[in-house]
């Protein structure tokens, strides 16, 4: 079965840095887009990034553009999120989400169990 294993979230101080790794099993990992959503505490879900399949095409929210480096290694079947620059807003749990097309929509269809990240300030 699908399955998706978040490792790296801890503790930080603001301006540090953490490195997210995901790693993945169960599917031909290098056919999917893969994705980094975020929950802060209190609010609700919020995407982060997002690479193509062969790790080229990159992608963004606004707030992290400049601080977060999203990429993929398909021969290790695992994705990071390299998080430098960490602000206090960033504190949230850090979830690894497989994204499936069906129908003509696009789901978030598998997530991992997160891991948390704490930017103390």
């Amino acid at each position: 079965q699908v399955q998706l294993v978040e490792s790296g979230g801890g503790l930080v101080q603001s301006g540090g840095s953490l490195r997210l790794s995901c790693a993945a099993s169960g599917f031909t990992f290098n056919t999917y887009w893969i994705h980094w959503v975020r929950q802060a505490p209190g609010k609700g879900l919020e995407w982060v990034s997002s690479v193509n399949t062969g790790g080229a095409g990159t992608f963004y929210t606004d707030s992290v553009k400049g601080r977060f480096t999203i990429s993929r290694d398909n021969a290790k079947n695992t994705l990071y999120l390299q998080m430098n620059s960490l602000k206090s807003e960033d504190t949230a749990l850090y979830y690894c989400v497989r994204g499936t097309s069906y129908s003509g929509m696009y789901y978030y269809s598998n997530w991992g169990q997160g891991t948390q990240v704490t930017v103390s300030s």
